[in-house]
């Protein structure tokens, strides 16, 4: 056991005063339980599901069918519980409205203390890594990541932001959502974020209390880099199923992703789970997504893939069609950085027929671009500078280079060694001198400043 296990064990226990008892017997299954599980259901229904008519419609259809007698011959839980749910669902076909029978480690949980229950969930969701199974860079240098949930805490997204760290050099990512159920709204959005360079308005939700709808958009800071061009690929299954099927559907109105596997399930309506009694729990749907591309959602006819095949088949033809965008993609970012090379020489070459205060001012605009765009860094620069001062004999151009450097990096001593040699072979003695000085005290080990510095002195 952890130091920090240890702490927080012996802080719960600590805090409470009495010890754990044992579990209650379960409740009989008799005519009377029963009609306070169906009022109870009717109940928080009416009260909490996001469209307000069919829960009435709802409340009535189970009364109607407790005063029937349907429930009369079952007398297990579990059997209870499908009945309910198939009844609910008869009325409003709602795939997320489902009524479950409660483990009996869900009800010790509750009656934990809770700090101590907080660190038992956290430690399952650690062993299970928050549901990444697996990332790596198949041939072809295509991504693929399989993960099973969204868990929208804090140590979840440290996770998430390894895996998407892992895959940015990828020219083309898998991203296998067939055994995805869902979860935290806010993981949704954190990882399409990556996927997107232009702020994106992904999704809404509507939320029946308060009569509220939030938006949710790409978020502006991140802790990685962004992938907004690199070909996505997204399995899907029939398991595929709410907040996996948002994930999906955010890419799809954009033509942002291939959606390769099968229809996923049909579970747009958000919600969480309540106690009934001590046996039972249901889920009740208290908000509706809203696709801001379609203005609608995939609830109860699922997301549909743009390469219908089997699940089990979506593995093999998805990473056919991500190794051919993946070589498609490496080409064209090839081209692009050839354009980009040309462009830049071509901007020095111009650069060099200017005037010495318009040559210097061009220069620092076209290496700062070149810098921006990952092209070039100090040592970069500082090796164009010589092959001007050098091969092209242009002290002028070597000059601007340099100057460049030294007010990029401000705090490299070989940025001004290499100016002062710039300025003391075009001639320029005081500025020479000053360069070289500046070099020796960021870096007193400097021979050559020190020999220079002799040499333009004696």
């Amino acid at each position: 056991m952890t130091t920090r296990i240890k702490i927080i064990v012996l802080l719960s226990l600590a805090l409470l005063s009495t010890t754990v008892c044992a579990q209650e017997k379960p409740s009989e299954l008799d005519s009377k339980v029963k009609k306070e599980v169906v009022e109870r259901i009717a109940e928080m229904v009416q009260k909490y599901y996001v469209f307000s008519e069919v829960a009435g419609k709802n409340a009535k259809y189970l009364k109607s069918r407790l005063n029937e007698n349907a429930y009369a011959k079952i007398d297990d839980w579990e059997g209870f519980a499908e009945m309910l749910t198939n009844d609910l669902r008869h009325v409003n076909k709602d795939k997320h409205m489902r009524v479950k029978v409660r483990k009996a480690e869900r009800v010790r949980m509750e009656k934990d203390d809770p700090v101590l229950a907080q660190l038992k969930q956290m430690e399952r969701l650690r062993a299970d890594n928050f549901g990444f199974k697996k990332v790596e860079m198949l041939e072809n240098n295509v991504g693929y990541v399989d993960f099973r949930y969204f868990n929208g805490t804090a140590e979840a997204r440290d996770v998430a932001t390894s895996a998407l760290r892992f895959l940015q050099n990828a020219d083309a990512i898998m991203i296998d959502m067939r055994k995805n159920g869902g979860g935290s709204p806010s993981m949704v959005q954190f990882i399409c974020s990556f996927f997107f360079g232009e702020k994106t308005h992904l999704n809404s939700l509507y939320w029946r209390e308060g009569d509220q709808t939030r938006e949710f958009w790409t978020l502006d800071s991140l802790p990685g880099e962004r992938m907004p061009d690199t070909p996505v690929f997204i399995l899907t299954s029939a398991y595929t199923f709410s907040g996996a099927e948002e994930f999906s559907y955010n890419f799809q109105p954009r033509n942002r992703a291939t959606l390769v596997g099968e229809t996923t399930g049909g579970g747009a309506n958000p919600g969480g789970t309540e106690a009934i009694n001590d046996m039972l729990s249901i889920f009740i749907p208290t908000g509706k997504a809203i696709n801001p591309v379609t203005n609608t959602n995939w609830e109860g006819v699922g997301v549909t893939p743009d390469v219908n095949v089997p699940a089990d088949s979506a593995f093999d033809v998805a990473y056919r069609l991500a190794s051919k965008a993946a070589v498609e993609f490496a080409a064209k970012q090839e081209r692009n950085a050839e354009e980009r090379v040309s462009t830049f020489w071509g901007g020095l070459e111009k650069s060099t027929e200017l005037s010495a205060n318009k040559q210097e001012k061009a220069v620092a605009e076209i290496l700062l671009l070149a810098t921006e765009d990952g092209l070039v860094d100090e040592g970069d620069v500082n090796q164009l500078g010589y092959h001007y001062l050098m091969d092209k004999e242009d002290t002028g151009m070597a000059i601007a280079a340099f100057l460049f450097n030294t007010k990029q990096y401000p705090e490299s001593s070989n940025t001004y060694d290499s100016l002062g040699e710039a300025y003391m072979k075009s001639g320029q003695k005081k500025l020479a001198i000053y360069n070289y000085e500046k070099s020796l005290k960021l870096n007193p080990q400097n021979d050559n400043a020190v020999k220079m510095l002799k040499k333009l002195r004696s």
